[in-house]
């Protein structure tokens, strides 16, 4: 089975953690703490495979979840590390996160890896909290939550060269009789419904990539037909080679399907409306494709068109050798630049935002914030010191003094996730 497209919810495994432990030897006075400190949860790390022409391992899974990090223990005994997720993809997989519409990664280059959620750090042990003030604290943090998203992966093939036209102009029959493909060819509509590649060769020892693309029909670019399939691995090819039906042997007109074609292309991205083409003439054995060709060449007398029959291998060896010309005198395709793709290498920059919000829903008191959160969910509640710890990391971001400016008293309720405290002195 075929499959370009998946949304999958990826979460990476939780931070393992910290413990609270002091050294207890019958002869050893003042023994300190020695609790450990947690692994770090396993991140999901997605790593293209060439060998993979499809997603569809990624899409039987409904749920990716990376591993736990083991807890620490007392005796200065650290957590292991949890094993790191890897999932692999075909080479042309464009990853977007869902929440924010925001394109995180175009896996295009062999073995290839981005990180799409990054594990939890361990919680630190007692131990990592002594100070000169507090040589033995009684506090570790829990491990820090993993990173979880819901994303979309996109497989956009790659290809130098698109075969482009309506549906039974000879498309598959072109690249089986040029390549290694081994196209699907039929007497009906969508015989091709998912990409082929063929390698094509030339006698001087260059080559080339091809691919014979789904059928167009008009509303493509609205989703009709199979549509947004064949527009989508359109895109990363360097040259479009537009395949008509000459000797119309379908009953269409081929100027007609030519029009149709650039239309839907034009309504879906302007980057394929303008990438550079050709004007493959097929089926010329047929009688009246003469005829046809004339009144095409005297509509569209700046076209680049070639003439063959691809079913009678005529006309194709000048055809190859321009389609090779084209893409070698070509750069690699590039759908997305750095600007406009979230940067996965950088761990900490600066953020001018603020690190929190506060509302008032229902008479309650919320806040937000990634950072509050995280110090939420990494905090021990049970123990006296992490709570008084929360206490001044709070009044450290400005939180109770956000607080009062906008009308808390002292006894109102406030929420953090799904928790509601006191605010209090």
């Amino acid at each position: 089975m075929f499959a370009d497209e998946v949304t999958v919810t990826v979460t990476a495994g939780k931070g393992g953690d910290g413990c609270t432990s002091f050294r207890r030897e019958k002869y050893v006075e003042m023994g300190g703490p020695n609790g450990g400190n947690g692994g770090s949860g396993a991140s999901i790390i997605f790593v293209t495979d060439p060998g993979l022409k499809t997603l569809i391992d990624l899409k039987m899974m409904k749920h990716v979840k990376g591993e736990k990090g083991i807890n620490g223990k007392g005796s200065d005994r650290n957590g292991a590390n949890a094993e790191d997720v890897i999932i692999k993809v075909p080479m042309g997989t464009t990853i977007t996160d869902m929440s924010t519409n925001t394109v995180l990664a175009d896996l295009t280059k062999k073995d290839e890896s981005f990180v799409v959620c990054r594990g939890g750090r361990g919680g630190r042990g007692n131990r990592a909290f002594a100070t000169h003030d507090n040589p033995a604290p009684k506090m570790s943090e829990l491990g820090e939550p993993g990173e979880e998203k819901i994303i979309k992966c996109e497989l956009k093939v790659l290809a130098d060269v698109g075969l482009v036209g309506m549906p039974s102009v000879g498309k598959s029959t072109l690249i089986n009789m040029i390549s290694n493909a081994n196209a699907k060819v039929g007497a009906y509509h969508f015989t091709t419904l998912n990409p082929n590649l063929g390698v094509i060769k030339l006698k001087n020892g260059s080559s080339f990539v091809m691919a014979d693309l789904p059928g167009l029909i008009e509303g493509a670019s609205d989703g009709v037909g199979l549509g947004h399939k064949f527009l989508r691995h359109a895109m990363r090819t360097k040259v479009i080679a537009h395949v008509i039906d000459m000797g119309a042997s379908e009953g269409r007109n081929p100027i007609d399907d030519y029009e149709k074609i650039l239309n839907e292309i034009s309504k879906y991205d302007e980057k394929l409306k303008n990438k550079p083409h050709i004007i493959i003439a097929n089926k010329m054995d047929i009688d009246g494709s003469d005829d046809n060709l004339r009144l095409f060449k005297e509509k569209y007398k700046d076209e680049e068109i070639y003439p063959i029959s691809a079913v009678m291998n005529e006309g194709i060896a000048p055809l190859i050798e321009r389609l090779n010309e084209l893409v070698e005198s070509l750069d690699d395709v590039v759908l997305y630049d750095e600007d406009t793709m979230k940067e996965s290498h950088i761990l900490y920059k600066f953020d001018d935002s603020k690190p929190f919000t506060v509302t008032k829903e229902d008479g309650i008191w919320v806040l937000k914030g990634k950072e509050i959160e995280t110090l939420f969910a990494m905090t021990r509640f049970e123990e006296e010191e992490s709570v008084e710890r929360f206490g001044r990391k709070l009044r450290g971001m400005g939180v109770e003094e956000e607080l009062e400016r906008m009308g808390a008293k002292r006894g109102d309720e406030v929420k953090i996730l799904d928790y509601i405290f006191v605010f209090k002195d």
